[in-house]
């Protein structure tokens, strides 16, 4: 385990070790990969973003007031909390692999799946309803 009188350590400074809780520098590889999976996550928080804008915005027309305000607010709040959770995940994948530690399970996937299926069934209501 490392610590902050390392050299390496006070480079990095007293709020990264605070942050990750010491441990062993990882391969560099792994780390990198883990930026890239919290980039992925980003990406798809502001896909869904983008999706409630785009759909309080643009379809008053198509849908009923309730209906698009349900939709949006689902996908807004959908990416608001993904965009926490990949932070989170980022963190605890990192504070794993400097412990040795197994990976934690990807708590935001099932927070995903629900609030994509909620999305999707209520397109469907309304488009059979139609």
């Amino acid at each position: 385990m490392s610590h902050p009188e390392d050299p390496a350590e006070r480079r990095r400074g007293s709020i990264s070790h605070r942050v990750l809780r010491g441990g062993t520098e990882p391969d560099p590889r792994f780390t990198l990969a883990n930026e890239r999976t919290f980039l992925a996550w980003i990406r798809t928080s502001l896909a869904f973003l983008a999706g409630g804008i785009a759909i309080e915005a643009f379809t008053g027309d198509i849908f009923d007031i309730a209906v698009r305000k349900f939709l949006a607010l689902v996908l807004l709040v959908l990416g608001m909390f993904l965009s926490a959770g990949a932070a989170l995940r980022w963190l605890r994948v990192e504070r794993s692999m400097r412990h040795k530690a197994p990976l934690p399970l990807p708590l935001i996937v099932p927070l995903v799946a629900v609030g994509g299926a909620i999305a999707s069934g209520v397109l469907v209501v309304v488009v059979l309803t139609r």
